[in-house]
């Protein structure tokens, strides 16, 4: 990189635009991640905050992650109550970001720059899986917890340290789904069952599911496309999308590590 820090409170500033970039425009998620791995190395290390007490220098990596938590831990917050006039504008500004956040967090992970035992914690807190626990997830969290396994599930069940705590949230997600109240109605919405569904049915094709994401295509590919399109149209069958495998490592990791 050619810009020249002078401190970790720099640093900081870079990483919190990014975050603010990745979050304000989550469907470039993907291109942020693949910007925080070309610069966790790009940058030197700091001295050590004021007042750490572990006395650790500051690389791009631990500010990273340090940011990272601390959006995390902000987004999942009790909000203050909005007026009625807003509180539907609020309460979807948050969703949004809330999903980007996880997102971007899902993506950090299939670089490499944060562990299965890091992403399977975050996992396991947003559906409450610790045993001392009675209460509920609230939905929000229920719905970042399954596009985050969603987007990373392949990877983290391929890793030893991934693969117990998948098992764990698929059983509590399963509990979850059939919950009832006092009252014998199911506690979560039909949104919320059909989002665990989606999960379940996918994790059990092998982490394959439906694309219909556009990408750019040569001509060559368009006209296969079209040839193929026309022979299942003489077939009686409807082209709805493809199957693709979630949770993927990017390519150029693929070829040396787990998939």
């Amino acid at each position: 990189a050619k810009v020249q820090l002078c401190g970790a409170h720099e640093l900081d500033i870079i990483i919190q635009l990014i975050f603010n970039k990745a979050l304000a425009e989550p469907h470039y998620c993907e291109t942020y991640a693949d910007l925080v791995f070309d610069l966790k190395v790009a940058f030197p290390q700091f001295p050590a905050r004021d007042g750490c007490l572990k006395k650790k220098p500051v690389s791009f990596k631990v500010a990273l992650l340090e940011e990272l938590f601390k959006q995390f831990d902000t987004a999942l917050q009790p909000q203050p109550q909005a007026d009625a006039d807003t509180v539907d504008d609020v309460t979807r500004q948050r969703k949004g970001r809330v999903c980007a956040n996880l997102k971007f967090f899902g993506h950090l992970f299939l670089r490499q720059l944060l562990s299965a035992k890091v992403v399977g914690s975050v996992c396991r807190e947003l559906v409450l899986c610790d045993g001392g626990r009675s209460e509920m997830p609230h939905e929000l969290a229920l719905e970042c917890a399954v596009e985050l396994l969603m987007a990373i599930g392949l990877t983290l069940e391929a890793l030893p340290h991934g693969q117990p705590v998948v098992e764990e949230v698929f059983h509590r997600l399963k509990t979850i789904k059939g919950a009832q109240g006092p009252d014998g109605k199911l506690i979560y919405s039909k949104r919320i069952q059909f989002m665990i569904q989606d999960l379940q049915d996918a994790r059990s094709a092998g982490w394959s599911k439906k694309s219909f994401k556009a990408s750019a295509k040569t001509k060559e590919e368009i006209r296969l496309d079209q040839e193929r399109d026309l022979r299942q149209g003489m077939l009686g069958r409807t082209c709805s999308g493809k199957l693709v495998l979630a949770g993927r490592r990017p390519d150029f990791l693929r070829a040396n590590t787990l998939p």
